[in-house]
C-alpha cells in the first residue's frame, strides 16, 4: 500500500516545507509499510516514537529553549496529519504526548521546564495524560483521585481510565483532587512512570487502534514531591481545559489524515478495477462519491488550520477547536465508510486497509471529549450557558 499522495499544502516557511518533506519520508519508509501487520498483531511501535523524537517531531509546538521545534500549530498539525495517514497509532500517540507535555510547558516554572522538558521533547521519554476516570469521563470535574499533602510531599490515590500509553509511558500528567468538590479543587502533577505504587491494568480490547495501548492506571499511595506539582493548587482543571482545547486540534488533524488515507486507497482501487470493459473510476455514481469525500476532507482541513492560526495569533480558539474536532472526526467516519463501499466486498476484507481505517475513525468521535460534548461547547458559545431553572 503506497503512502498517501502529497497534499497541496500552504506552509509559512522553507523550514516548514522541509519538515513536511522529512515527515513524509519517515512515514513512507518507517511507519506505513508495517502498519497493517503491526496493528493486526497489537504491537506498539515504541521504536518509532524514539526515531521521530530524535528527528525533532515530538516537540514541534514547544520552545527551542527546552528542545522543542518552535513551530506554529499550523505546521505541527499538518505534520500530525501526515503521521496519522501513515498509521493512526503513531499520529494519535504524538498528539497525546504533546497533550501530556502541555501542562508543564505552559504552566510549569522555569526550573521545572529546564529540568524535565528537554527529555520529554527529545524522544527519550513518552507521555500519557491522566484526566478521565471510571466514573468521570465527560464530567471530568467530578474526578475522585485524591492528592494529600504531607509536608513537601503529595500522596496520590485513585484510578484513571482510558489512558493512551497506559503502562508504557515514561511520565504521566495526572489531575487529582487536592481540595474540595468541583473544578476548583483539582491540581496537576507530573508523575514518573516508574513511581512506586503506579501500575497499569491489562490494555482494553478495542475494535481499532490495537497497536496503541489504552489502559486503566492505578495510583496506590504514589508519592510525588511538591516540586512536581504543576501550577498552583486548585489550578488543575483550568490547566486541563487549556490542554484539551489544543488536544482537540490534534485529534482533528489525525482524523483528516485517516480520511485522506482512505480516499487515496479508494481512488487507487477505482482506477485499477475494471467492470463492463471500463475502469470503475469512469462510473458517475462512484465519481460523485469520491468528489463528496474529497470536498469534506478539504473543508475539514481548512477548519482545523483556521483554528490553529487563531491559536498561533493568541486569539481565543476553544470554540473553533470544538468545531474542528466535531467536523473532522465526523468527516473521517463518513469518508472511511464510503471508502469501504467503493471497494464492495473487498472493502470489507483485511486484504485492504479500508476496514481498518473505518474501525479507527470511530474512536476519534469519542476521544478528547465526545462529539456530543463538542456540540455543547459550540452551542454554549452561540446561545450562552444553559438555563439553571
Amino acid at each position: 500500500m503506497p503512502h498517501p499522495r502529497t497534499v497541496d499544502r500552504q506552509l509559512p516557511t522553507d523550514e516548514a516545507r522541509e519538515l513536511l518533506a522529512l515527515t513524509r519520508e519517515l512515514a513512507g519508509r518507517e511507519i506505513a509499510p508495517a502498519a497493517a501487520e503491526q496493528e493486526d498483531a497489537g504491537r506498539f511501535p515504541r521504536e518509532v516514537f524514539t526515531l521521530i523524537g530524535r528527528a525533532g517531531l515530538l516537540g514541534l509546538p514547544y520552545s527551542a529553549e527546552y528542545g522543542g521545534g518552535d513551530q506554529p500549530y499550523e505546521v505541527y498539525l499538518q505534520v500530525l496529519e501526515e503521521l496519522a495517514a501513515a498509521r493512526l497509532t503513531v499520529g494519535l500517540g504524538v498528539s497525546v504526548h504533546t497533550l501530556s507535555c502541555h501542562a508543564l510547558a505552559a504552566f510549569g516554572s522555569k526550573e521545572q521546564r529546564a529540568d524535565h522538558l528537554p527529555a520529554m521533547l527529545g524522544g527519550e521519554l513518552l507521555g500519557a495524560y491522566c484526566l478521565s476516570e471510571p466514573t468521570s469521563g465527560s464530567d471530568a470535574a467530578s474526578l475522585r483521585t485524591r492528592a494529600v499533602r504531607e509536608g513537601g510531599t503529595w500522596t496520590i490515590e485513585g484510578t484513571k481510565a482510558w489512558i493512551t500509553h497506559g503502562g508504557v509511558a515514561d511520565f504521566y500528567t495526572v489531575l487529582a483532587r487536592s481540595g474540595g468538590p468541583g473544578a476548583h479543587g483539582i491540581t496537576a502533577y507530573l508523575v514518573p512512570g516508574d513511581a512506586p505504587g503506579l501500575s497499569a491494568a491489562a490494555p482494553e480490547r478495542k475494535m481499532g487502534l490495537k497497536g496503541s495501548p489504552t489502559a486503566q492506571v492505578h495510583l496506590d499511595g504514589v508519592r510525588v514531591p511538591d516540586e512536581r506539582r504543576i501550577g498552583e493548587e486548585g489550578q488543575g482543571f483550568a490547566i486541563a481545559l487549556s490542554a484539551l482545547d489544543a488536544g482537540r486540534l490534534g485529534i482533528a488533524a489525525c482524523a483528516i489524515g485517516v480520511a485522506q488515507a482512505a480516499l487515496d486507497a479508494g481512488a487507487a482501487y477505482l482506477r485499477e478495477r475494471r467492470q463492463f470493459g471500463h475502469p470503475i473510476a469512469d462510473f458517475q455514481g462512484l465519481r460523485f462519491m469520491v468528489a463528496d469525500m474529497a470536498a469534506r476532507i478539504e473543508a475539514g482541513r481548512a477548519l482545523y488550520l483556521a483554528a490553529a492560526r487563531r491559536k498561533d495569533a493568541g486569539l481565543p480558539f476553544g470554540t473553533q477547536a470544538a468545531m474542528a474536532k466535531l467536523i473532522c472526526t465526523d468527516t473521517a467516519m463518513q469518508v472511511t465508510t464510503d471508502a469501504v463501499q467503493l471497494l464492495g466486498g473487498y472493502g470489507y476484507t483485511a486484504d485492504f486497509p479500508l476496514e481498518r481505517y473505518m474501525r479507527e475513525a470511530k474512536v476519534l468521535q469519542i476521544v478528547e471529549g465526545t462529539n456530543q460534548i463538542q456540540r455543547m461547547v459550540i452551542a454554549r458559545d452561540v446561545l450562552g450557558p444553559e438555563s439553571q431553572d
